[in-house]
């Protein structure tokens, strides 16, 4: 080879170092053997191809001299000890151990839900849809700890819902941080992160059940399979992604309700019910059946309030007296809106903390002495700016006032759960039925108060109870005036100190020897 063409060579084994150097790097941030990190191992070969074609004599030199048995020893050592961090690096990350050193056991997941991931004997899987502004380090500390727990049976990814629209779009989800939940062809979707919505609906994913909701028609109704803004569409594709039947029920042909049905509800209807349907109501209930009520005020239906046959029912049975009234919220925009201000510690309302949620045209529900056997809870207040005003007039007229007697002072009551203890009844009313449809339904925490109520009537909101933690307080005590005197020694004198002195001492030591 021309000595002319050997000064080229080093050349060829920086091109192989750098790549070599880049790929390494690569791999460590990608963890994935793709396109680019092919490329630089071709490029690391090609580099060694050139320096052996510019300079053969060299590497023949080195294979032959007496530099090679030397070299060859050290390359022996060098592989071995990399085949030994290979496989030890193997080992422990296949067999990761962890210790949780917290006093309460703060990073260890619940029993029953480590059983319950324990006991899985089909692949379950997670899809957080989080984008890069909603925090998910929670998220994902509890779905690593579940992986660990899962022997394998759970997994999860992350997926941007704005980077991957399409695959949201199948997934039905509609709110940043939502989790789905995916079990064959079974899905649950969660918008909480915690031990107990993941138990939940690992529990309700491995016992399939019937889960069918009956929306009441004939009566002027929201649709939830229609497709105009005043439906529930969004609703009732959110019912089911979490595995629950949507379907209509006309008890004006039909005589009772289906035993089959996990709660029947009657959302906004525009005419009053008969007696009939009354009656296979309050039959279906007298079984343990659950309803759900979502009533428009009557100056917006133009029912009349005497002739109502379901507020009639609902006060002589559970009650619950629905208002002959429009609440007024300063607050809201317009003044029609009612705003949650405060809610009660109730399964349905205690996961909305943090959570607006807004009710167009609502009125008043409230409650009068219970009977024996029921209990009720006011789910939702508004401020005590707001009132129920019953001058109907006034509100056409845009100048609704406080009249005192006569409207009912805030905070005004916006809805209601109550609980029948003889029979196992549910009933939640909410005086507002167009706060869950497709206008309003992702607005604020609307929807997950309506996904709550039906999971509360349906008695899926707590299937299995995770024992509470103990928790620890801990507070941090700062020192006395002792101690800071004496972290101010230490700090200012002592260590500096002694730098000084050993400094100086050494400096006096190299002077004497001269």
């Amino acid at each position: 080879m021309n000595r002319n063409m050997s000064k080229y060579a080093p050349f060829g084994w920086y091109l192989a170092l750098i790549a070599a150097i880049g790929a390494v790097g690569y791999f460590i941030v990608k963890q994935t053997f793709d396109l680019p990190l092919q490329i630089m191992l071709g490029v690391i070969v090609l580099g060694i191809a050139l320096a052996i074609i510019f300079d053969p004599q060299k590497i023949k030199d080195w294979l032959v001299g007496r530099q090679a048995k030397y070299s060859s020893n050290a390359l022996v050592l060098v592989i071995a000890v990399l085949g030994i961090v290979v496989i030890i690096n193997y080992i422990v990350n296949q067999n990761s151990p962890s210790w949780d050193l917290t006093e309460d056991n703060a990073n260890t997941l619940a029993p029953e839900l480590s059983d319950a991931l324990q006991s899985l004997n089909q692949p379950l899987r997670a899809e957080a849809y989080f984008t890069q502004r909603y925090p998910s380090g929670t998220a994902e500390q509890l779905l690593d700890n579940m992986v660990k727990a899962g022997k394998g049976q759970f997994s999860y990814e992350f997926i941007d819902p704005e980077a991957d629209p399409i695959r949201a779009q199948n997934a039905q989800v509609t709110r940043d941080g939502t989790i789905v939940f995916k079990l064959d062809d079974r899905s649950e979707q969660l918008t909480y992160v915690s031990e107990q919505e993941f138990l939940s609906a690992i529990i309700r994913l491995t016992n399939p059940g019937e889960r069918i909701i009956y929306f009441l028609t004939g009566h002027g109704e929201y649709d939830p399979t229609g497709e105009s803004d005043l439906t529930y569409s969004q609703f009732n594709q959110t019912l089911a992604s979490k595995n629950y039947t949507v379907q209509k029920l006309n008890l004006i042909s039909l005589a009772a309700v289906p035993e089959n049905a996990s709660a029947v509800v009657i959302a906004g209807p525009q005419q009053p019910l008969l007696e009939s349907e009354i009656e296979a109501i309050k039959t279906y209930l007298s079984g343990g059946g659950s309803l759900v009520v979502f009533s428009e005020p009557y100056a917006v239906t133009g029912i009349d309030y005497d002739q109502d046959l379901l507020s009639s029912y609902l006060e002589h049975d559970w009650s619950i007296l629905l208002g002959n009234d429009v609440i007024i919220d300063p607050n809201g925009n317009p003044p029609l809106v009612a705003i949650a201000d405060s809610y009660s510690d109730h399964p349905i309302t205690q996961k909305l903390s943090g959570y607006v949620t807004i009710f167009p045209t609502a009125h008043s529900v409230s409650s009068s002495v219970m009977p024996d056997s029921v209990s009720a809870t006011i789910l939702i207040l508004t401020s005590n700016l707001a009132w129920g005003e019953t001058d109907i007039a006034s509100i056409e007229a845009g100048n609704p006032s406080f009249a005192e007697g006569a409207d009912l002072i805030g905070p005004v009551p916006v809805a209601i759960a109550s609980t029948n203890t003889a029979t196992g009844a549910r009933v939640v009313v909410v005086g507002d039925a167009n706060f869950a449809d497709d206008n309003q339904f992702t607005a604020y925490g609307n929807g997950d108060l309506a996904i709550n109520i039906i999971d509360w009537v349906a008695e899926q909101e707590n299937l299995i109870s995770i024992t509470p933690r103990a928790q620890t307080t801990r507070v941090l005590l700062p020192p006395g005036q002792l101690g800071l005197g004496l972290l101010l020694l230490g700090s200012v004198f002592v260590l500096p100190g002694l730098v000084i002195v050993g400094g100086v001492t050494t400096w006096l030591q190299r002077k004497r020897k001269g």
